[in-house]
């Protein structure tokens, strides 16, 4: 888990599975070793929030840069904005549960259901952040952004084994954050476009295809905002 390519892998890794609940029970706190030396707390980037608290940002940028690393494919998830992409569905008529069936009655979700909670999905994400960050002070004595990285690893994978509900909505944000157009606030510069070799908006080739006939297709990526 502590090698990035891995880490992009566990971003990538399916959270269908999920159950409902938010944070696993806390295991036994390990012992500490010299080499687990603790890295700056996570800072949000200046950019004004509309809805998340600092707290709150400081989680998500502690959970985007845990999941998608800084290395030599992309920069770091919250460096390609995924905290503003999270904050800015959370302010908007998603966090608000506005597409959401929210008159009940409310029962356990049997797999495959989908989300069956009375919560919005920001009230959802702000109370499955206050426990979560609760969880690792009672288990590794911090919050999640002021953790290790390799204390962050093992927080997040106690949640993934036992397929939380909160995990599964994190990994979920997080991917759409990264591969999302940028028109939305995440995958600045098209970085994860360009790491995949995806040309975004365009969606008609027939003119490129003698051009390109047995060769790798290659285009500079092109967003919505490109089309405004």
């Amino acid at each position: 888990m502590n090698d990035p390519v891995a880490r992009r892998q566990f971003l990538l890794g399916t959270a269908a599975g999920a159950v409902a609940g938010s944070i696993p029970a806390p295991p036994v706190v390990a012992a500490e070793t010299p080499a687990a030396a603790a890295p700056p707390p996570a800072t949000p980037s200046p950019e004004t929030y509309q809805t998340l608290t600092a707290t709150e940002a400081a989680f998500m940028t502690a959970v985007a840069d845990c999941m998608i690393p800084a290395d030599e494919l992309s920069p770091s998830g919250s460096e390609c904005g995924v905290v503003a992409f999270v904050d800015r569905q959370l302010a908007g008529a998603y966090g608000a549960g506005a597409r959401f069936y929210r008159a009940g009655p409310f029962q356990p979700a049997a797999p495959g259901q989908g989300y069956q909670l009375p919560l919005t999905p920001l009230e959802f994400f702000r109370a499955g952040i206050a426990d979560a960050d609760s969880w690792c002070k009672q288990t590794f004595g911090k919050s999640l952004d002021r953790l290790s990285t390799a204390d962050q690893v093992a927080a997040l994978t106690a949640m993934e084994k036992d397929k939380k509900a909160f995990f599964a909505a994190l990994l979920q944000i997080v991917m759409e954050g990264f591969f999302s157009d940028p028109i939305y606030g995440g995958n600045r510069n098209m970085a994860s476009w360009r790491m995949l070799g995806y040309p975004g908006l365009p969606a008609t080739y027939a003119n490129k295809i003698d051009i390109y006939r047995g060769k790798r297709f290659e285009a500079e990526p092109q967003s919505i905002a490109d089309f405004s």
